[in-house]
């Protein structure tokens, strides 16, 4: 992985430059893998990237949600590789730009095998502070 920029102290107010300064860096389409602890903010993160025209809740139970140009998925229930199978990916990411996905690191190969050499792929480690701000890094994948 190579870090693409980092974004130190971060406050939920810093999450609407920051949907945009990503949207500079990365070239569509893209995966972005959001990975963090419980409770760091991966789906309000997702909600600001959408933009303050879109809504969308947490796909933790219907695990994948498609919202325009971008596919948001929460991969916390898989238990097992096989089922991301299960999940007909491919069939979701035609003419999407972004697909955003929550606790995908521990399926990294997979994917990157079931979605295709099209899609760049990116982490955005979300790291929480003492003082309850954020540490957001973005690397690219390689």
């Amino acid at each position: 992985m190579s870090l693409v920029r980092a974004w130190k102290k971060v406050l939920e107010s810093d999450l609407a430059n920051i949907a945009l300064e990503m949207k500079e860096v990365i070239e569509p389409p893209s995966v972005i893998i959001l990975d963090g602890p419980v409770g760091a903010g991966k789906t309000t993160f997702t909600k600001i990237f959408l933009g303050t025209s879109k809504q969308t809740t947490s796909p933790t139970y219907s695990l994948i949600n498609e919202i325009d140009n971008l596919l948001h998925a929460d991969l916390y229930r898989i238990e097992k590789r096989e089922e991301l199978i299960h999940l007909e990916i491919p069939m979701y990411l035609e003419e999407k730009d972004y697909f955003l996905i929550e606790w995908g690191m521990p399926y990294l190969r997979d994917l990157q095998r079931i979605v295709g050499d099209e899609f760049k792929f990116y982490q955005l480690k979300i790291e929480i502070n003492e003082n309850n701000s954020r540490n957001f890094l973005l690397s690219k994948i390689v």
